[in-house]
């Protein structure tokens, strides 16, 4: 059973069929990248302007805990502020990522992401579900960054590494108490878990940190920056700069953006936390669009347990009147489950198959409209 999440990523590889192309220096949009209402079978296309908005929640106010709560359950994402992550560091790590992605092609693969692994540079994992290119790219730093960007920065690497090596580390801080928050949200404490404990602590739990780049797009409307999908994590703090582009699918309202909120945090529900709240806390579909005149960058940091870690149903959410809808499954298996059935993943380690054949929440079959 592999102890580290570059292991359980290795073994269940992603082929890719996208090749390393620069679309920085695109000035049209090639048919590959052309998504339609026909070929983009696995995204609602409706989008939604409500008055309401994803929740803001305030991790110094007195009714933090509730909020998290209410927000978890009703939208599956919320933003945070006063997290305690210091803005100098948010725009270094931001100035390192527009560093990175302003690299000539030819430079970046040099620390390309090999098909079998996970960290470096390439695409999104989840490009072999669909037979449109997205209009993006990547770098994904599982552990130290200091192997992949000395190929990078052969001369000043160190300064980029002391950087995302920081920034890790109050996330990962960050991660282990927003993880007790939403537990305690859902009436769990520490003695409730064996493995809350050290998934709180500084050194505990797993996690790779997700750079993404969305160059200005010459045909924003026809293009998809990141499609529709669920992240296979516990949650995910992401760091988004001033562009919009992140959007959540919101039940009966259609897909309602995240506006970038100077120094805010976006967190979202993933599908372990899915299982571990017995369905009460959903985890959110969501997508990247793209701009006509804008580069975008996020910093996602994917947080989950220890790879052998069962999580399944918290036992005090279960009962007679509410019994267990997902099977226990360490995280090494569900991204193997994910890689293979992408958005069907949760509807396969679901207990008992429910009625006309799909769960409310298998996101692989929203009607286009």
């Amino acid at each position: 059973m592999p102890s580290r999440l570059s292991d359980a990523f290795i073994g269940h590889p992603v082929h890719l069929h996208q090749k390393h192309l620069d679309i920085n220096s695109l000035e049209e949009l090639p048919d590959s990248f052309k998504w339609t209402q026909v070929e983009d079978i696995n995204h609602p296309i409706t989008d939604s302007f409500m008055s309401e908005s994803v929740p803001v929640v305030d991790l110094l106010h007195p009714n933090a805990l509730e909020n998290i709560g209410q927000a978890c359950k009703n939208w599956g994402v919320f933003q945070v502020i006063n997290h305690g992550i210091p803005s100098s560091l948010l725009d270094g790590v931001e100035n390192t990522s527009k560093s990175l992605f302003s690299l000539p092609i030819q430079q970046k693969v040099k620390a390309a992401r090999p098909a079998d692994g996970v960290s470096g540079y390439g695409f999104a994992r989840i490009s072999s579900f669909f037979s449109k290119l997205m209009w993006s790219e990547g770098f994904t730093i599982v552990g130290s960054p200091v192997e992949h960007f000395r190929q990078l920065w052969p001369q000043d690497f160190s300064k980029f590494c002391g950087v995302v090596e920081e920034y890790q580390g109050e996330m990962q801080k960050l991660a282990g108490k927003l993880m007790l928050l939403m537990l305690h949200s859902l009436g769990i404490t520490k003695e409730d878990l064996s493995w809350v404990g050290p998934l709180t602590e500084s050194k505990g739990g797993c996690a790779a940190l997700q750079m993404n780049h969305y160059p200005a797009c010459p045909d924003p409307d026809q293009a998809m920056g990141l499609a529709a999908h669920t992240d296979s994590t516990l949650f995910t703090i992401l760091y988004q700069n001033n562009t919009s582009g992140l959007q959540v699918l919101k039940e009966g309202a259609g897909w309602v953006t995240v506006p970038p909120i100077p120094g805010a945090l976006v967190v979202n529900v993933g599908d372990l936390l899915h299982i571990l709240s017995n369905g009460l806390y959903p985890s959110v579909l969501h997508r990247a669009m793209v701009n006509r005149t804008k580069e975008r960058l996020s910093l996602a940091y994917l947080y989950g347990p220890q790879p052998s870690v069962q999580i399944s149903p918290l036992p005090k959410l279960v009962g007679p009147s509410q019994p267990p809808l997902y099977r226990p499954v360490t995280w090494t298996e569900y991204l193997g489950t994910k890689a293979k059935h992408f958005n069907k993943a949760l509807s396969c380690v679901k207990v008992c198959a429910p009625m006309k054949g799909l769960d409310a929440n298998d996101h692989s079959r929203v009607r286009v409209g």
